[in-house]
């Protein structure tokens, strides 16, 4: 049995997928709430609901769990993120249960330029979670992964509407030099699934990415050449960039910008581009080949949920 953690979010609903889609029985650990969870349809799946700080109810959801896939994360709660709460505490608590159930493997999904030392937030709650793993006696393997994008995604989806609704002219931080390796999510789910039947991983940290290093101009660019639209870009100080989107979460909770975006844009997040062919013999897809995806995206509707909703429809685990 496989337990994922985040299997409502985007990369776990395409993880789950194909894990299913392979044969392998899969448990979801869903964290209590009043909102119906966004669970993959259509496919045969037990579901154990608590909470990642609950160590008890850990132990219980993990029973007959040999696996488990821990994707959950706070960051799409932007400012509002507890990443102490479920990054970092709820992975030790995962581990130490994991742990006393004698789980045969823990897969972690990271980010890449994780540390415990690093200045940003994000990178070092997810440093802090990587360490937590590693001093476990549980075998392990972390994905340090670069943005992973497809069809509904917070990435690409975000960021084309941020650019559909710029009046004409963009602003980027350090202009949009900063370097990404954007990994397209059938491909990360297949290295993800492919690994479980390759023991050479093991207690291993694999840094991912795809085929090509882009810029966050470039990135820019592929997408609004998808909409057909022109925008100019205009160089901005972070710190204005920073101010600006503080006051969008304030005032705008569901405004598609986050302050772990400015922490991603800050540093290079790219690893070597002969990962996947190498190891996984994984030809990986570029992305001006895949986000055709974005042109159907409903404009409308989403510039109504922004004005209209007041509190961020995100949930707690990505």
């Amino acid at each position: 049995m496989i337990l994922i953690t985040g299997g409502t979010g985007f990369i776990g609903n395409v993880l789950i997928r194909h894990l299913v889609d392979l044969g392998h029985p899969v448990k979801l650990l869903i964290r209590p709430s009043k909102k119906t969870p966004n669970l993959p349809k259509g496919l045969p799946l037990e579901a154990a609901v608590t909470s990642l700080n609950d160590v008890r109810g850990l132990q219980a959801a993990l029973k007959d769990v040999n696996i488990i896939y821990h994707l959950a994360t706070a960051e799409s709660l932007g400012r509002k993120a507890d990443l102490s709460g479920v990054d970092i505490k709820g992975t030790q608590s995962l581990v130490e249960a994991a742990s006393k159930a004698n789980v045969k493997q823990i897969f972690y999904l990271s980010h890449l330029g994780a540390d415990q030392a690093s200045a940003y937030p994000l990178l070092k709650a997810k440093g802090i979670a990587e360490q937590a793993i590693k001093s476990s006696k549980v075998p392990y393997t972390i994905f340090q992964s670069s943005l992973a994008y497809g069809e509904n995604d917070h990435f690409s989806n975000n960021l084309a509407f941020l650019l559909r609704l710029s009046p004409y002219f963009v602003m980027l931080s350090n202009e949009g030099k900063t370097l990404f390796q954007p990994i397209w999510v059938e491909d990360l789910a297949r290295v993800l699934t492919w690994s479980l039947e390759m023991p050479e991983t093991i207690n291993k940290t694999i840094k991912l990415g795809g085929p090509e290093y882009l810029s966050f101009k470039e990135i820019c660019e592929i997408i609004i050449r998808v909409l057909e639209i022109r925008r100019q870009f205009v160089n901005v100080s972070p710190v204005y960039l920073n101010v600006l989107t503080e006051l969008l979460e304030i005032f705008m909770p569901n405004f598609p910008t986050s302050v772990f975006w400015l922490d991603q844009l800050a540093v290079d997040h790219t690893a070597d581009l002969d990962v996947l062919p190498r190891q996984y013999n994984l030809l990986p897809a570029r992305m001006s080949q895949q986000v055709k995806y974005i042109r159907n995206a409903n404009f409308r509707k989403n510039l109504s949920r922004i004005i209209l909703k007041r509190k961020r429809i995100t949930t707690q685990w990505n």
